[in-house]
């Protein structure tokens, strides 16, 4: 059935149980709303419901989605590999971008809560791209109405600028409005202990590693897995209890860290109630899942569940007087193949989703009662807009080694997240890499807040410089690395440019041998070599002047001074690798 005639909407529906309506609410330049409402006047189990547009593929080069990582091809409409977006699981939008990263079109879901199904597939028989959103593909308990808007955007610009207009249309329903505002404790650049202690935490040795990340610039300190429990197996058989095993002086070693300089925030697995934990016994026949593959998940629709979790990080938090948490495994809270979705026998939800938003919501509320300036991080794929309301720090998900993806998903959630901090993987290395190849895992995450994971034990003098010249110019700059017009160019091409701009500063990485493009005219110019090469090729657009450079090598050494002159087609400059530029302005 057509619904619309400007962009000539199906709806594909079997159902006779409700009826499904669509209004144009609000059309302005190139962008229309909708609002899609399902309704019947007695209460109905709501079935796929599916609406679908197309337009010519002209100009079309790739599509976007949040966590698509290297894989921004055109897909076709017999691929089935779909995006699904929840609460705790990706961001209902999809982005298709043009040859010069120009928006085709881009379109997104008010509803970030309940269960999505997105795509733009191309379809060879009629050469276009077809745009689709799912609703209710997974079960959902009876309702009787279900309003949601459809956003559309083909304005010609950069897909970034589209991106940016959805996440700032998200923050304008009241039900995802950000309440975790970014404070400064957000934007420390954070040692964790992850990738290099595991679950093997020693206190002398944590306290020996934070002196020395403090005078590398680090200001908090993740303290993940393993300080509840003594077994070091990396499974999850004691979640649930969250008593300091290993750690049994809590309140005494946070004191500590903090008497060093630093924050602290823990780690917690939310959803597991492992199965030698006592929680385990206690909350039998209120979880999910038994069975699942790492540790049974609670069912948060049982408010003795919500209780127990809240209760577990407020006690910590005014016990230990922590700085913040780390929530982790957020997206395990799912509909199961067993789950059933009514509101009895205990339940105050029917809705899995909607008991999820009533828990972090909760969680929230109560630890900023106790300490209103706190840090809350959440990492991909439970970053999306619901999420912001709960978060003010996202972090890319786990990629140890990995410079490019690293990059490319700090790219990827800086476009959607608004004011929610960004924060890296935490960057890892072998001990035997050259500094080099070491700060290459560096410099790709200076347009998120560096997170590190190394034993700075075993840091040679030249590592240790390398981190700290680059940690203490992220601190220098990080106004205008976080708070400046963000631009990733080439998705496909995984991001080999990034800028990030004032109105009289900007900060360009350049992470593959492109020709560099410098179209704004700034005061200061810094350029980062984030690679192994040493030449750089500028291209100007117009004339900009005289300015003073300084180029650095990797650990901070000035290596040479000159005068260019910005008027030039192209220019060739050679940085160390790894290094850095600083093209000041002359001003006469």
């Amino acid at each position: 059935m057509e619904i619309d005639s400007t962009h000539h909407i199906d709806i594909l529906n079997t159902s006779n149980a409700f009826e499904v309506t669509t209004n144009l609410i609000e059309s302005y330049g190139s962008i229309a709303v909708y609002e899609l409402h399902f309704f019947s006047d007695t209460v109905f189990e709501p079935e796929q419901t599916t609406f679908k547009w197309r337009l010519p593929a002209i100009n079309v080069k790739g599509v976007w989605k949040p966590t698509s990582d290297f894989s921004k091809r055109i897909m076709d409409d017999w691929e089935l590999d779909h995006l699904e977006a929840r609460i705790s699981v990706d961001s209902p939008v999809v982005a298709v971008f043009g040859h010069n990263d120009e928006n085709c079109v881009t379109f997104a879901c008010s509803d970030a809560i309940n269960t999505t199904e997105l795509n733009a597939l191309y379809r060879e028989e009629d050469d276009c791209i077809h745009c689709h959103i799912s609703f209710f593909k997974e079960k959902h308990h009876q309702i009787k109405n279900y309003k949601v808007q459809l956003i559309i955007d083909t304005t010609t610009y950069h897909f970034s600028n589209a991106l940016d207009k959805i996440s700032q249309w998200w923050s304008s329903f009241k039900q995802l409005s950000p309440v975790m505002e970014r404070n400064d404790i957000a934007t420390l650049p954070v040692y964790s202990t992850w990738y290099q202690f595991h679950q093997d935490l020693d206190i002398e040795r944590l306290l020996a590693e934070s002196k020395k990340a403090v005078k590398l610039g680090f200001g908090v300190l993740i303290l993940d897995d393993g300080w509840q429990t003594n077994d070091s197996n990396r499974g999850y058989d004691y979640t649930g209890d969250w008593q300091p095993e290993r750690i049994p002086k809590m309140r005494n070693f946070v004191d500590k860290v903090h008497q060093i300089g630093m924050k602290l925030a823990l780690w917690y697995a939310v959803p597991f109630c492992g199965k030698k934990s006592r929680a385990f016994q206690k909350f039998k026949g209120m979880l999910l899942a038994e069975d699942h593959r790492w540790a049974p998940v609670f069912d948060p629709r049982y408010p003795e569940v919500r209780t127990h979790l809240i209760g577990i990080y407020v006690k910590a938090l005014m016990e230990w007087d922590l700085d913040g948490f780390k929530l982790d495994f957020i997206d395990e809270f799912k509909v199961y193949t067993n789950t059933i979705l009514t509101k009895e026998n205990g339940r105050d939800f029917a809705s899995v989703n909607l008991a999820v938003d009533r828990l972090m919501t909760d969680i929230v509320q109560a630890l900023k009662t106790i300490k209103p300036n706190l840090i809350i991080e959440f990492r991909q794929k439970y970053t999306g807009p619901a999420m912001r309301k709960y978060g003010n720090m996202f972090r890319a998900f786990d990629c140890p080694g990995d410079s490019v993806m690293n990059r490319v998903r700090i790219a990827d959630l800086r476009m959607l997240c608004g004011e929610t901090a960004v924060h890296s993987d935490m960057f890892t290395y072998h001990i035997d890499a050259l500094v080099a190849h070491k700060a290459l895992q560096v410099v790709n995450t200076l347009f998120g807040v560096p997170q590190l994971s190394v034993l700075l034990e075993k840091a040679t003098v030249d590592e240790l410089a390398m981190i700290s010249f680059y940690i203490n110019y992220w601190t220098r700059n990080k106004e205008v690395l976080l708070q400046g017009k963000f631009t990733p160019l080439k998705p496909l091409a995984n991001y080999p440019i990034i800028k990030s701009e004032t109105a009289v500063h900007s900060i360009v990485g350049i992470y593959d041998d492109y020709v560099l493009p410098i179209e704004k005219n700034s005061d200061r110019i810094d350029i980062i070599n984030g690679k192994l090469t040493e030449e750089i090729i500028l291209n100007y657009n117009s004339i900009h002047g005289a300015y003073s450079c300084k180029v650095y090598d990797c650990m901070g050494n000035l290596t040479k001074q000159f005068t260019i002159q910005m008027n030039e087609v192209f220019k060739y400059i050679n940085v160390p690798p790894c290094g850095l530029i600083i093209c000041s302005k002359i001003t006469t």
